[in-house]
């Protein structure tokens, strides 16, 4: 008779571990593309910022994007211009940046109006923009506060409000050029390539005979 409650005791906790069991199997799995959208808009402030310099080259008005003293923004500089040179800090591990000139520290940001202005302080999502890379490889920079909005300039190099835009116009498109004279670095992590000749022996000549 004392058995018998013990016995019961584990036919309760073998049913509730099936039904644990089956609980956590019916479970949807995780969307990964879900979870890097997500963390694709959130700010990392932990890790070390990525800062590139290049300047961006406007498809349309055939200039670079400049940043003036005046904190006036547009797209008539040519290269290797000391106001084309740009500074690009990323925001978060995906490809959200903040542009700013490298000769001004003026932020490249958008107003509510979809202004394209100057900005010593970039901090706020109006001057965090996401790098989109398109099929013909140009790139369109779409900003983090006003989702639909596009940095772009007309074919005088000015700029264009961004609730003009749309990501197939000419106007929005850039390629990212490094600045006049300046040469990429090869690092350490970057060699030539080095071409190996292995010595030819019997073991390597037993193997081709064998393969034929």
């Amino acid at each position: 008779m004392r058995a018998l409650p013990s016995r019961l005791s584990y036919l309760c906790l073998h049913l509730f571990a099936l039904c644990y069991y089956a609980q956590v199997t019916n479970q949807s799995p995780p969307n990964f593309t879900q979870h890097v959208s997500e963390q694709s808009k959130v700010t990392d402030r932990v890790s070390r910022r990525l800062i590139r310099i290049y300047q961006l080259y406007s498809r349309t008005s055939g200039k670079h994007v400049q940043v003036l003293p005046n904190k006036k923004i547009n797209a008539m500089a040519d290269d290797g211009d000391v106001h084309a040179k740009l500074v690009v800090e990323t925001d978060t591990f995906g490809s959200r940046v903040r542009i700013k000139g490298a000769e001004t520290g003026f932020y490249i940001c958008m107003n509510k109006r979809g202004k394209l202005i100057g900005k010593k302080n970039g901090q706020g999502r109006d001057c965090i923009f996401t790098e989109i890379v398109l099929e013909n490889n140009y790139t369109a920079l779409r900003n983090a506060r006003y989702e639909s909005w596009y940095m772009a300039f007309t074919r005088r190099g000015r700029p264009r409000k961004g609730s003009r835009t749309r990501q197939h116009q000419r106007e929005v498109h850039f390629m990212k050029r490094l600045p006049k004279g300046t040469q990429p670095a090869l690092t350490s992590h970057h060699r030539p390539f080095d071409f190996i000749h292995y010595p030819f022996n019997q073991r390597t000549k037993r193997t081709r005979y064998s393969e034929r």
